[in-house]
């Protein structure tokens, strides 16, 4: 069967917080990251890009001196001393993340998300276009939930389903979910001899499900299992991205997938592509529409994005992040996509080359009114 992390070009990493942190001194295992970053390096070398998203703020967070004061919170504590924790523990993460990152001469950045920068168009095109430009400028982005800021209780698991979600947003080939564990089993192995590893699938079905149960569960810092990792799963076979679940602990740990460690892989059936075209067939009713001319049509039939140039009217009222029709001259509905621009600003830099657009509206202008990810042709999917 192929080996999905062999042939993918954009790869997503996801870290627990028992990976992270070192529980018994109180500190980052920062020898087993600068493992870590240097098979991201390689990786990277081989053309491929990859995103990390981490958990583990909190945990640096809850043990700290301050004034000379030894600060010690509890881990069942208060939604705002948790929160608090997460704040005074993510710079701590992220220099850490920079140290080790530091001795392969590659950069890293910090993206704080919440659940809303992954539903709600318009933060999610904000979200994905910082993603794709740290990825261009050869940065390593480091990802976690916002914790700081968050409404409702911090779950465990919110990291994995985010990890999920950020492959989802960026079109990720695989989704790495390194546990405690090398993979699903039939049952939970250290309670159970006679249980089953479990190497591929190609779909998540109940009898998976109930496998997963309660195994896996980790004591200590972080309280999730294997369900959770196998929503995330879920989440990214839907949208054309393998998962692949196995132990992080062992130095090197994605040098050690490649040379053929155990793990488990949910195979997806379809590229990310193709599964962001469904999706987009599925989900866009139109709020607007703009109208282009045969120049623009026939670049848009090409495979091109749509630029200003190439509109020459803008009907209806929606804000950025609005999914929208484009007809051709004639009328006729050629295509729908979500935009990157409001009504208002359309109206005001339509049939303009793309170097006056800035100019035009005072601010730094995208390059596109609707990128050709964003936009499904009516050969697709009538409308």
């Amino acid at each position: 069967m192929t080996r999905p992390l062999e042939t993918a070009q954009r790869i997503v990493i996801k870290l627990g917080s028992a990976l992270i942190f070192q529980r018994s001194e109180g500190t980052v295992q920062l020898n087993w990251m600068r493992t870590l970053a240097a098979d991201v390096a390689r990786l990277i070398a081989e053309g491929k890009e990859v995103l990390i998203v981490s958990s583990g703020a909190a945990a640096l967070g809850r043990n700290f001196e301050t004034r000379g004061r030894q600060v010690i919170m509890r881990e069942q504590a208060l939604l705002s001393s948790r929160q608090a924790a997460s704040a005074i523990g993510q710079p701590r993460l992220m220099a850490a993340f920079n140290d080790a990152f530091s001795q392969v001469d590659i950069a890293v950045a910090q993206a704080l998300l919440t659940l809303d920068d992954t539903e709600i168009r318009k933060r999610w095109l904000n979200a994905r276009a910082t993603l794709f430009e740290l990825l261009n400028l050869g940065v390593v982005p480091v990802i976690n939930e916002n914790d700081t800021v968050a409404t409702s209780e911090i779950r465990y698991g919110d990291n994995d389903r985010l990890a999920a979600r950020v492959a989802q947003m960026i079109g990720a080939d695989v989704l790495i979910l390194f546990s405690d564990i090398d993979g699903l089993y039939t049952a939970d192995p250290r309670n159970n001899p006679g249980a089953e590893h479990i190497s591929d699938l190609n779909s998540i079905t109940a009898e998976v499900r109930a496998y997963a149960g309660d195994a896996n569960k980790t004591a200590g810092v972080g309280t999730g299992g294997m369900t959770t990792k196998l929503d995330a799963a879920e989440i990214a076979w839907s949208a054309g991205c393998s998962t692949i679940i196995t132990a992080g602990f062992h130095d090197h740990p994605i040098q050690r997938l490649l040379d053929g460690g155990r793990s488990t892989t949910i195979h997806a059936n379809i590229s990310p592509h193709d599964a962001r075209m469904s999706w987009l067939a599925g989900h866009l009713t139109p709020e607007g529409a703009v109208t282009i001319d045969a120049g623009a049509e026939k670049a848009l039939l090409g495979g091109a994005s749509l630029l200003p140039v190439g509109v020459t009217r803008c009907s209806g009222q929606f804000s950025r992040g609005a999914a929208i029709a484009i007809h051709n001259a004639a009328g006729k509905i050629i295509a729908k996509g979500v935009t990157a621009y409001s009504h208002n600003e359309i109206n005001m830099i339509k049939g303009l080359q793309s170097g006056d657009v800035s100019a035009r509206l005072g601010y730094p202008a995208r390059t596109a009114i609707i990128h050709r990810d964003d936009m499904i042709l009516t050969s697709v999917v009538k409308g």
